[in-house]
This record gives C-alpha cells, sequence and structure tokens, in this order.
C-alpha cells in the first residue's frame, strides 16, 4: 500500500517556486528519510504532506484519497506532524500538552475515556517524561520540551507520523534515543516521514531515503543505493570517503580531509 503519494507537486510562497512538478511515493510501513541541501524543500513538502500549505497544482494523496477532499478531523486520526520549532500555549504543562494530540479522537458523542488517559500516559513513559508531567513546557529545557512536543504526537496515536528536523535541541543521546524510538515505532507498524540533515543518522535508521535537490526529487532508494561518493559530490558538494558502519553495516560518510577539498568550494 501507499501512505503518502505526490502527484505533478508545485508548491511555492508568494512568487518564488520551491517545489516543481514534483512526483513522489512513500510507501506504508516505511521508515523514509528526506535529505538534501539547505533550501531544497524539505521541510515544504513535509508541510504539503500535512496540508499546512496548499500545492499550486498537482495533489497530494493520502492512503489512495485525494488529500484536499479529505475532513480535518479524518486527516488527524491518520497522520500527525511535529513542525520545526513548534510553540506551545502559555502555561501549559507538560502533560496538557500531550493532552491535545488526543483531540482528534474526540466527538460530540465521544469525549474523554480511559483510552485517552491510557495514551497520554504511555507518550510519557515512551519520551521518559513521566516526572515532568505537571511541570509548565516554557519551563523545561530545550530537549525536554522537544520530547514533549514528541509525546503530543505520540498520544495522537496516528499510522503516519512526520517529524521535521526532530533532533534539533537535542544533544546526540538523546538525538538517537529519538531514532531509536521512531525505529521502534516502525517496527510496530508506522510509517514514519522524517526531514534529517545528519546523513550517517538517516542512513542507520531509514529503511527508505528520497533526495531532494532544487525542489525536484534527485534520487529515491535504500540508504546502500543513494548514499553514495557521486550523490554526495553532485548534491551535497561534499567529497567524502562512503564506509560501512561497524555497529549495523549500513553506509558511514567520512568527509575527506580539508587538504584534499582545497579549491573545491
Amino acid at each position: 500500500m501507499t501512505a503518502l503519494a505526490a502527484q505533478s507537486l508545485c508548491v511555492g510562497y508568494g512568487e518564488r517556486a520551491v517545489i516543481e512538478d514534483l512526483t513522489l511515493t512513500i510507501s506504508s510501513g516505511s521508515f523514509c528519510a528526506i535529505i538534501g541541501p539547505n533550501g531544497c524543500g524539505k521541510s515544504t513538502l513535509l508541510k504539503t504532506f500535512a496540508r499546512v500549505i496548499r500545492p499550486r497544482s498537482g495533489r497530494v494523496l493520502l492512503e489512495g484519497q485525494p488529500l484536499s477532499a479529505m475532513r480535518g478531523k479524518q486527516v488527524a486520526r491518520t497522520m500527525s506532524l511535529l513542525p520545526q520549532s513548534p510553540l506551545a500555549p502559555e502555561g501549559i504543562t507538560v502533560r496538557g500538552l500531550v493532552a491535545r494530540g488526543r483531540h482528534p479522537h474526540h466527538t460530540l458523542l465521544r469525549q474523554w475515556s480511559p483510552e485517552d488517559d491510557l495514551a497520554i500516559t504511555n507518550a510519557l513513559e515512551r519520551t521518559r517524561l513521566t516526572a515532568l508531567a505537571g511541570e509548565r513546557v516554557a519551563a523545561l529545557s530545550g530537549g525536554q520540551r522537544q520530547r514533549a512536543w514528541i509525546a503530543m504526537v505520540l498520544a495522537q496515536d496516528t499510522e503516519i507520523i512526520l517529524l521535521d528536523e526532530p533532533t534539533t535541541y537535542l544533544d546526540i543521546a538523546h538525538q538517537y534515543e529519538l531514532l531509536e524510538l521512531c525505529a521502534q515505532l516502525n517496527r510496530e507498524g508506522r510509517t514514519i516521514v522524517v526531514v534529517l540533515h545528519d546523513l550517517n543518522q538517516a542512513a542507520r535508521f531509514a529503511s527508505d531515503l528520497v533526495v531532494l535537490r532544487e525542489g525536484a526529487v534527485w534520487q529515491t532508494g535504500s540508504p546502500a543505493e543513494v548514499i553514495t561518493e557521486t550523490t554526495l559530490q553532485d548534491v551535497f558538494g561534499l567529497p567524502a570517503q562512503i564506509v560501512a558502519d561497524p555497529q549495523t553495516g549500513t553506509p558511514l560518510v567520512i568527509p575527506r580531509a580539508a587538504s584534499r577539498m582545497a579549491g573545491t568550494l
């Protein structure tokens, strides 16, 4: 099955086009990392998938249905988004923020239930925030705040999870902890679509990579197919050696020494 599909997508801001004639399919149950240089359209594509941005032309399909024709709550029960630098309401606690992830599941006939409490408790536990549930989000460190937002996404309990640079504000240990959590969610059957800048993290955790360049899909495939010396040079302008990660066997990018890169800029 296809979780998400972009068909002849064109997206821009004002008169500036960011994505032009982009077609892409993301399979259900995959862990897909979107990579590419700054300004290539990674976050714009993710926001278009999430219906935050309306395309100029083309369309997005969510599990085979046109996204533009779906009701908001129907989308929110199927797909969740953690954007870059989200803003929490003033004075809200961690538990209050996480509880907002349950709103799409409520209707006039179904309000708060024990199922909601269980989802919140599980989300707090998986992000190690149980002890901070009563704290104000504004009083947390950057890393703790990011985990609170991730807990809200977990509480939303969707089949598809979109994450835009989720490792921002996290130290290296918590970055890997978060990506391990994403990998576990993927093993449980969720489709994960994440924008990442760290190519080694993308190669280590993702099953599929999408390389964007100048608003278009440059390449798709497995990490072994995509992370090559040619791609790094052509897309990122980075001379590098690719070796096998001694822990996972996945591609590991080792930039060449500066002396060997002289004259390439």
